[in-house]
């Protein structure tokens, strides 16, 4: 079976998942207290339906058989926000990077360490 996009991903499923990419593994119940100490106060249903959704998606893994059942990531930060970012450029971007890396720069003004990040970036790319 084909691995659903990350695009596929709610706003609300992708906070509960911001939650399992810092920490190894926990229950809906803790994912709610972690997102309720964030900010993001949701009902424990709520949570334990998105929790159910990510699971079925393939983006969550439940780890034990018994009651409460543990879930932690099955796809990691960086593959979900590469497809994420790959879709943005190609359907906001037409697929240039170029775009929206202008884009990107004209918005908002470069610190000082993310203009180092970039620069490094460039380096390296052009070895």
């Amino acid at each position: 079976m084909a691995r659903p996009r990350a695009k596929d991903l709610t706003e609300r499923e992708l906070e509960v998942m911001h939650v399992f990419w810092g920490m190894e593994a926990m229950t809906a119940a803790e994912a709610r207290d972690r997102l309720a100490a964030a900010g993001l106060d949701r009902s424990y249903p709520t949570i334990a339906n998105l929790v159910r959704a990510l699971e079925e998606k393939g983006f969550l893994t439940q780890v034990n058989e018994e009651r409460p059942f543990v879930y932690k990531a099955a796809r990691t930060h960086e593959e979900v926000s590469g497809r994420l970012l790959g879709d943005l450029i190609d359907r906001v971007f037409r697929g240039s990077r170029a775009d929206l890396l202008y884009r990107l720069v004209e918005h908002r003004k470069l610190t000082k360490e993310e203009r180092r990040v970039l620069e490094q970036i460039l380096r390296e790319d052009g070895k």
